[in-house]
């Protein structure tokens, strides 16, 4: 049996985050942290490596995804632990985001033009890790590196965050979908931090389509908020789980690997979610 603490909620170099998935590794070990799990966006290409990296050093690694979805008032995520990452009709869901993710980034450089700010695709591929899942927060990085902002917030509240004048929403996929994809490939859905995106109505019917875990702890939820949470995963049968959402160094977030975590026994009961 597992001890210690679990970190299920981090990014790597194969999406936004600044860690390689060997390094996100490293850090895991260096913080004394038990497990962790890999949730790129849209992206399972760091997974094979952070298992690697955690069998050589000790680290227990939960191979994972992260996908957005779109609902009518904003938008939802989605985890995906325990994912088959050869699963082909998965990975072509996944590749279909990243494209879309891609041409979502050229019409926020065609906006960002028309408001002065000169960029091209080339520039924002330039601060992302080669077949990454590229998104705004590398827009955000390239308008830095070009001397248009001083930092990620004011790209994000100057011009690509959701009420900014460069916005681009992503196409529609809902979460309903990425819980049912998530399935037929073995893993197990979780609706993350769900304090940030105030679509609690949605619950019962992503429930009733196969959500089997909230993420309870998280950096931005309130004490009050977990317990919330922490109460709503009792009262549908859903795992509870935690992570920090970490990015890496030079990230917009800044939150440190290892900030929210959970019992490593959750690692367990998510393993056997999966097999069911």
């Amino acid at each position: 049996m597992l001890h210690g603490r679990a970190d299920l909620h981090c990014h790597t170099t194969a999406s936004d985050g600044t860690f390689t998935p060997e390094q996100l590794v490293q850090e895991a070990a260096r913080r004394g942290l038990a497990a962790i799990a890999v949730t790129d966006h849209d992206s399972v290409d760091g997974v094979e490596a952070s298992l690697d990296a955690g069998d050589s050093l000790g680290v227990t690694v939960v191979g994972g995804v992260e996908i957005s979805t779109d609902v009518d008032d904003g938008e939802i995520h989605v985890l995906g632990y325990f994912v088959d990452v050869h699963h082909e009709p998965f990975l072509k869901l996944l590749y279909e985001q990243r494209e879309s993710r891609l041409r979502r980034v050229e019409l926020m450089l065609e906006k960002l033009a028309r408001l002065g700010v000169n960029l091209e695709i080339s520039d924002v591929l330039a601060v992302a890790e080669p077949g990454a899942s590229v998104g705004r927060p590398h827009v955000a990085s390239a308008m830095i590196r070009g001397g248009y902002v001083t930092s990620w917030d004011e790209a994000f509240s100057r011009y690509i965050g959701r009420r900014a004048p460069a916005y681009v929403p992503r196409s529609k996929l809902t979460p309903h979908e990425a819980v049912q994809a998530i399935l037929e490939a073995g893993g197990v859905p979780v609706m993350a931090h769900p304090g940030l995106v105030n679509n609690d109505h949605m619950i019962p019917s992503l429930v009733e389509s196969g959500l089997k875990g909230i993420e309870v702890v998280y950096p931005d939820h309130s004490p009050a908020q977990q317990r919330h949470y922490q109460a709503l995963a009792r009262q549908y049968g859903l795992v509870a789980t935690g992570g920090s959402d970490c990015h890496g160094p030079r990230s917009k977030s800044g939150v440190m690997l290892g900030t929210s975590t959970v019992d490593v026994s959750v690692v367990e009961e998510l393993r056997r979610q999966a097999v069911q």
